[in-house]
């Protein structure tokens, strides 16, 4: 049986003219100003001349060359969820901004189709401005891809690793924006069920979106979600409910899973850190996280108070409307807050090669998620890289701040075992220098 021959690498030239982006005429210009054949030199002169993105330099440089979804290019590489890739990309006619959603080849199955299709179609309804927003939809090929706006800055959970916990004015602040934008889809007969600081999007200015509403489900009909009756979200912020009864989850569960996001925000702590998600889940119904404040000293009573309402255990107990969430923050969120500033992102991993590539197959490791931060989730039950919760809050000394260290139980055992293992010797030498001295 005869096999195909693989195919030669194009040259960062081939590719450049092949995709597109660049016509012979201007490389050859390029190269001539440069008076350099280095494709390194040509590349960077390419960039600087606006002709094409750093990701897109790269991403020819390898040899890839579609850098078209429909009627959008592919400008830049933004991450990846659990359900697929999410590039920057810009309309061609329109020349708008965007972010587009797409659904790797390698899995598209029937029920990820399914789920990306609820996705869009959840997406297509809403209209808020603490709500990403979706713009259009498509299939290219056999690429299923899901158009919304582009938020600029980057994540919370991405924001407060770079820059620790924010302050309660700050976190106020954001955490407020959500829970209206989570009221709206509320009001819709929306659920999230995946809210998380992953999926709230911070602009440089402190404004805050609520993305990936694509896990919500119609809690009027669920026979129209394609994950209706699993436990579906991420584990370090499930609600209770979520765990024991997933087919009657509702908007208080969003509730406490915007709660465990406001306790991350302030502590830079998952309520429950450590373990896997079969312990976290169990913690989440059974347990009570660490008091903010052991974390966080300069917290206010009440500020912890809004906290713990928002992470009862028993959803009749719990704040009951994101409208109420957002007027219990409102003291601290009116407050002056300095601008969240965030930093040029280190970009640590190469961003992935534009869809429908031979590349595009080969998948990273996942973390030990199942359904991602960011962009995109359907999968079911997953961990992010640290957790906790708190819900009920447990009995603590009047000080708060002053929560006694389990560590500090054996000192006295340690102090014994040292002065026991000390040498005779050293101490009579010490007694027989104190006489000689005198």
């Amino acid at each position: 049986m005869a096999t195909s021959e693989p195919q030669p690498k194009l040259s960062f030239q081939q590719a450049a003219i092949v995709s597109g982006l660049v016509s012979e005429r201007d490389y050859e210009k390029v190269a001539q100003t440069s008076n350099s054949n280095d494709p390194n030199v040509i590349s960077a002169a390419l960039v600087k001349n606006g002709m094409i993105t750093e990701y897109q330099a790269h991403q020819l440089s390898v040899g890839h060359t579609k850098f078209t979804l429909g009627g959008y290019l592919i400008t830049d590489g933004i991450g990846q969820g659990g359900m697929g890739h999410v590039f920057k990309g810009v309309h061609r006619v329109m020349g708008r901004e965007c972010a587009v959603k797409v659904l790797p080849l390698d899995k598209s199955t029937a029920d990820s189709r399914a789920s990306f299709m609820h996705e869009i179609r959840l997406q297509a309804g809403l209209d808020n401005p603490y709500l990403v927003r979706a713009f259009d939809a498509g299939q290219d090929g056999n690429v299923h891809y899901l158009v919304t706006e582009f938020v600029p800055g980057q994540d919370l959970r991405r924001l407060i690793r770079n820059n620790g916990p924010l302050s309660m004015n700050d976190a106020a602040a954001i955490v407020s924006q959500a829970a209206r934008g989570l009221q709206y889809a509320h009001d819709l007969g929306m659920v999230h069920r995946d809210v998380k600081p992953g999926n709230i999007l911070v602009t440089p200015d402190g404004h805050a979106k609520v993305s990936d509403i694509g896990l919500a489900t119609w809690s009027m009909s669920p026979e129209n979600d394609p994950r209706a009756g699993k436990i579906v979200g991420t584990a370090d912020y499930l609600s209770p409910e979520q765990i024991q009864t997933p087919k009657a989850v509702g908007p208080l569960s969003d509730i406490y899973s915007l709660g465990c996001t406001l306790y991350y925000a302030v502590t830079g702590k998952v309520p429950f850190p450590g373990g896997d998600s079969k312990s976290k889940c169990r913690r989440h119904c059974e347990q009570t996280p660490w008091h903010p404040r052991k974390f966080a000293p300069e917290l206010s009573e009440e500020f912890v108070d809004v906290i713990a309402d928002m992470m009862e255990k028993d959803p009749s107990r719990r704040i009951q409307t994101g409208k109420e969430v957002a007027e219990r923050l409102e003291p601290w969120a009116n407050s002056p807050a300095e601008i969240i500033d965030v930093p040029i992102d280190r970009k640590a991993w190469t961003p992935p090669p534009p869809p429908k590539e031979p590349s595009q197959i080969r998948e990273t490791p996942e973390l030990p998620e199942l359904a991602h931060s960011g962009h995109g989730s359907g999968n079911p039950l997953s961990q992010e890289r640290h957790s906790d919760s708190l819900s009920a809050m447990p009995p603590l000394p009047d000080d708060w701040a002053m929560i006694k260290s389990p560590q500090s139980n054996v000192i006295l055992p340690i102090a014994i075992a040292l002065a026991i293992a000390v040498p005779i010797s050293l101490l009579v030498g010490a007694i027989a220098g104190f006489l000689i001295g005198r």
